[in-house]
């Protein structure tokens, strides 16, 4: 069966079609408030795709339907934007990813990962955060981002696995991401202004996870706030 323990993601309850960015779940709203106003469509896209993918493995009912969805955006992905199909309007706001179409289809990748038998094993929370991590980095070319690489992959690396940890409803499972989060290496430099929404949605995350709960409260949106404002 498909790991059913992958509880619904932020925004996840959303439909299907691409909505406005004010149907974000809170928490993902004020991370990309904090993006400039040129990124800030990009990074709308790939939280887009993001939840999309992560509803795909948490609501199939079997691994072979989840698998076939996942298949299909990883085939988008390989063709050039200009062959993807009308109708699908996520896909047309993706279409300014088209030279970066390699993290997207890591995302999907990524995901695929968390298809499978519960409990996984930690390195479908590793392979899963690995794709979050390319497409993130992907993203960051796109945007002209000057921030160090290398931190930019550890502030995505570390948000992933926070993100699954409080997503994940088998005790098993949470300690195993938790534990890959707890070895991860920490970020050491800022994220420029346009990287500031990975920070904010780091900060909640951590937070969050250390304290087995979901985002929410004062104290999230203040370590929110001040990633958002000084890029650590």
């Amino acid at each position: 069966m498909v790991n059913e323990n992958l509880t619904d993601k932020p925004g996840q309850n959303q439909p299907d079609s691409f909505a406005p960015e004010g149907e974000f779940a809170p928490p993902l709203r004020l991370a990309l408030a904090y993006a400039p106003a040129a990124a800030r469509p990009h990074w709308a896209a790939l939280m887009h795709l993001d939840n999309r993918l992560a509803r795909i493995v948490a609501q199939a009912s079997e691994p072979m339907l989840a698998q076939i969805r996942l298949a299909w955006w990883r085939e988008m992905f390989a063709r050039p934007a200009s062959e993807w199909p009308a109708g699908e309007p996520l896909l047309a706001h993706l279409s300014a990813w088209d030279a970066q179409r390699s993290g997207l289809a890591a995302l999907a990748d990524g995901w695929e990962a968390m298809v499978g038998e519960a409990p996984l094993p930690a390195t479908a929370f590793a392979a899963a955060s690995d794709g979050r991590v390319r497409a993130i980095t992907a993203l960051a070319r796109m945007v002209g981002s000057t921030a160090d690489r290398a931190q930019i992959e550890r502030h995505a690396y570390r948000w992933s696995l926070a993100d699954l940890a409080i997503h994940l409803s088998d005790e098993e499972e949470r300690v195993r991401a938790t534990s890959l989060l707890r070895a991860a290496d920490r970020p050491t430099a800022r994220l420029d202004r346009a990287m500031r929404p990975l920070g904010v949605m780091r900060a909640m995350a951590e937070r969050a996870a250390a304290e087995r709960r979901p985002i929410g409260g004062a104290g999230d949106f203040l370590s929110a706030m001040r990633a958002g404002l000084t890029g650590r």
